[in-house]
């Protein structure tokens, strides 16, 4: 599998066959999305404009938004229902968590986590090869969160996501703390 970030909490996994998965398409961040990008398959976290830009993509095949195991192209998407703040969801609302299984891995996407020390998604994803996390705080975990759900879930690979670029316009933190812990 190859897994290209493409900002803010956007990746596309492309699988061995070919298959090309995108998640989180955003706009409105100070920065934009690729010409021309096109998913099999979009999986969307939450109905925020920075996580479901699917619009913004040439063209998409199937679209993946809410909690539950499915099944597409002999991909497996299980969606974990999470909180995207620390007060249940009274703040942002719901987030949903994919696991991505595609080619031997499992990868994880936590969208725009909020909570902290979510014990039974901690549980879900011990065993997950690679972790894509969010570290920029604010609307997410914060650096220091992040880095006690890597402790405690172990993953073999995380890489840091939903972090303020150079040329982005939210109101998050840098990757800077996260990578210097």
């Amino acid at each position: 599998m190859k897994i290209e970030y493409l900002g803010h909490s956007c990746f596309c996994l492309t699988t061995e066959s070919g298959k090309k998965i995108i998640t989180d398409p955003y706009q409105g961040v100070g920065y934009s999305l690729p010409d021309g990008l096109s998913a099999d398959i979009v999986t969307v976290s939450h109905e925020h404009f920075d996580h479901n830009a699917v619009n913004c993509l040439q063209s998409v095949t199937s679209v993946v938004k809410e909690s539950g195991t499915h099944s597409i192209d002999g991909i497996t998407f299980e969606g974990l229902s999470t909180w995207h703040d620390d007060k249940q969801g009274k703040l942002r609302g719901k987030n949903t968590v994919y696991i991505i299984k595609a080619d031997g891995l499992a990868v994880a996407h936590l969208g725009d986590l909020g909570e902290e020390n979510n014990l039974a998604l901690i549980q879900s994803l011990k065993g997950i090869d690679i972790l894509l996390i969010p570290v920029g705080g604010t609307y997410t975990i914060t650096a220091e969160q992040a880095k006690r759900y890597i402790e405690q879930i172990s993953p073999k690979l995380a890489v840091p996501m939903h972090y303020l670029p150079n040329d982005g316009t939210l109101d998050i933190a840098k990757a800077d703390a996260f990578l210097s812990l």
